[in-house]
């Protein structure tokens, strides 16, 4: 973070936001999920477990075991690299960022992991973009909560009638709502019909 004093920041979401990677996390919850034997359809990705927290898309196929949830979550993060091919960035964002940048503070809040997030925007060059990164290990309440919104507002210490949030899931818009802040829905960019 840079030493001049902002009086406006704009928080971005990743997944669906910043950047596609329903593949990227499909095929990597794919192989995590075979790895303890179950299958992970293509169809129940989709419809069910974009923008939503792991450990709620994975109960309903009866996977309730915080040993085995845990362990899941672990092979994801670690195979999600390799299925970065199937990322696009949303260019588009990146270039709005980088012209609001001299007036606002720019940060980063999702419910991804560190080393996934490091992983994407080191692979697409993004990784100095932010003036901070929230990932899933700042927060204990993912999304609809506002919590992680709350918490990158107070670290830069301002109002939400000052802050700007853009993303694209239910559950994204709700934690953004509750905020207080101005929120930004991103359309046309997740494209559930991609193919591998």
């Amino acid at each position: 973070m840079d030493n001049v004093k902002k009086e406006k920041l704009a928080l971005f979401d990743l997944d669906g936001t910043l950047f596609n990677t329903n593949d990227v996390n499909y095929h990597a919850y794919k192989e995590a999920l075979e790895n303890y034997g179950y299958k992970f359809e293509r169809d129940y990705w989709y419809k069910n477990c974009i923008g939503v927290h792991y450990k709620d898309f994975l109960a309903p196929l009866g996977i309730t075991d915080e040993e085995t949830l845990h362990g899941i979550h672990r092979i994801k993060k670690q195979c999600y690299k390799k299925y970065l091919p199937h990322a696009k960035e949303n260019t588009r964002l990146f270039e709005i960022i980088e012209l609001i940048k001299p007036v606002y503070y720019v940060a980063l809040v999702t419910t991804a992991s560190k080393v996934n997030v490091e992983d994407i925007l080191k692979t697409f060059d993004r990784l100095e973009v932010f003036d901070k990164k929230f990932t899933q290990e700042d927060f204990k309440k993912m999304k609809p909560d506002p919590e992680g919104y709350l918490k990158a507002m107070e670290y830069f210490g301002i109002k939400p009638e000052n802050t700007i949030i853009f993303e694209d899931s239910e559950s994204g818009l709700k934690a953004a709502e509750s905020s207080g802040a101005f929120c930004y829905k991103t359309f046309g960019f997740n494209d559930s019909t991609q193919t591998n």
